[in-house]
């Protein structure tokens, strides 16, 4: 790979991905989404490590409030996933109108879902982390930050989905620069909205909701600019603003699978979460913590597996559904070694990574054992990231989904209330679980990959 791939890759040189060379498609792919999920998976580490000096209450409510706004996520994650299918599949047909009316019922959709959780959240912020075990201070305290995330979900939701439009169109750069910008700017407002500067104090852990919410909105705004300026194949013209209820149809069929999917994994998040919370906010805040690092690598490697995604989508709308496999696999060695390199860090440095958010001892030698039991699953994670990705781009969001409830309920779930309360084990039986399920998910996506399924989705 030269300097001027890389320089095309983060300038966002419009290809051909039907017909570059599947090396270079993945490097051209991958490189603007692994920064791009860097840059979150950087917000995710910063933003526990301000709230964290706020003490452990605090560390609990983000806990607690992300395990529910989790929900709001997988439906960005499910209308995303129906974004990329539906865009790359239109891009590989060649038809960039009907990819930019695509593009507005998707906003349409994710417009109108964001409105009914808005309105659940800020009605219900004290009941939701009453539901999820906090104690009556962490209500007390944190109500607030839980009723502006909430409300400003919409910036999460329109962020997911657009930058799944981006991707199926091969435009990384755009989702990577719209990630930098929100993230960039949550950093940047954290510690001031947080702590304060000079003569302003702060408004402390609601800070840290505004500084999210308000970071959001402005990486929204940059990608409805791109979105409409006329600049790019994938542009939402005035043509384009019209209600197509079949497109509409077609998007919600297609985002349930991604929904329930996200939405399946959260529910076990959550009762993964809860049941943390049974041990107190020690344990729920090393939880936390450990779960905010493992995200730092977790992330990118999606970042990689993304490519896959828009190589299927782009690739089946040619007609080349071998060229589509080949990507998948190629994309998945790529997905191993990386997860493989970080395996050996989490597992020998676990401590000193702990040590850098928390200097409670307890707190930290859970966030520490929590690090390196799940990250010897991580080689496994890669693989069924990818073949997650690869099923989604050829718009089969069903498949994920099944495999998700199959290995997710019916085993993580059960497993860790056994480890955790059965044969006490408490939270190392809860990360043991998470490790064993994740690994097993990468087999069974492997097996039902290789039966060939989702080379004859229709999109």
């Amino acid at each position: 790979m030269n300097f001027q791939l890389i320089k095309d890759a983060l300038a966002g040189k419009e290809q051909d991905f039907t017909k570059l060379s599947l090396k270079t498609a993945i490097f051209v792919l991958a490189l603007p989404m692994i920064l791009e999920m860097m840059m979150e998976s950087l917000f995710a580490v910063v933003d526990i490590f301000f709230v964290a000096k706020l003490g452990e209450d605090a560390i609990a409510t983000v806990g607690l409030t992300e395990s529910v706004i989790v929900l709001v996520y997988a439906v960005g994650f499910g209308i995303s996933m129906a974004a990329t299918a539906l865009i790359s599949r239109r891009f590989g047909e060649k038809e960039y109108k009907e990819a930019g009316a695509s593009a507005f019922q998707l906003l349409l959709v994710g417009g109108f879902i964001s409105l009914i959780f808005s309105i659940l959240g800020v009605l219900f912020a004290p009941d939701i982390l009453y539901l999820m075990g906090a104690e009556q201070e962490v209500i007390q305290n944190g109500a607030s930050f839980t009723r502006i995330i909430f409300g400003g979900n919409a910036a999460i939701l329109l962020l997911f989905l657009i930058n799944g439009a981006f991707r199926g169109a091969g435009q990384a750069h755009h989702a990577m620069r719209s990630l930098w910008i929100a993230n960039g700017f949550n950093i940047l407002l954290d510690p001031i909205l947080i702590f304060g500067v000079g003569s302003f104090e702060g408004f402390g852990l609601e800070g840290a909701a505004w500084a999210t919410t308000t970071g959001r909105g402005l990486g929204v705004i940059f990608q409805l600019f791109h979105l409409l300026n006329g600049k790019h194949r994938l542009w939402i013209s005035r043509e384009s603003l019209q209600v197509k209820w079949r497109t509409i149809r077609k998007i919600i069929d297609i985002a349930l699978g991604g929904m329930g999917q996200f939405l399946i994994d959260s529910i076990s998040w959550v009762a993964l979460t809860r049941m943390n919370a049974e041990f107190g906010s020690a344990a729920l805040a090393g939880y936390t913590i450990a779960m905010r690092v493992l995200i730092f690598t977790i992330l990118p490697a999606w970042g990689i597996s993304g490519a896959a995604a828009t190589l299927v989508g782009q690739n089946l709308g040619a007609k080349q559904p071998m060229r589509a496999e080949e990507a998948v696999w190629l994309t998945t060695r790529y997905c191993v070694i990386f997860m493989a390199a970080v395996t050996g860090i989490y597992i020998f440095f676990s401590g000193q990574l702990a040590g850098l958010f928390t200097d409670i001892t307890e707190v930290k030698a859970i966030a520490s054992q929590g690090l390196w039991v799940i990250a010897t699953g991580y080689v496994f994670f890669a693989v069924g990231m990818v073949l997650t990705q690869a099923f989604n781009g050829s718009g089969d969001t069903r498949t994920p989904a099944w495999i998700n409830i199959g290995v997710l309920w019916f085993l993580e779930i059960p497993l860790a209330y056994s480890l955790a309360f059965v044969f006490e084990l408490k939270y190392l039986g809860i990360f043991i679980a998470i490790a064993v399920a994740h690994s097993l998910h990468a087999v069974v996506a492997w097996y039902l990959f290789r039966k060939g399924r989702w080379k004859r989705i229709s999109v």
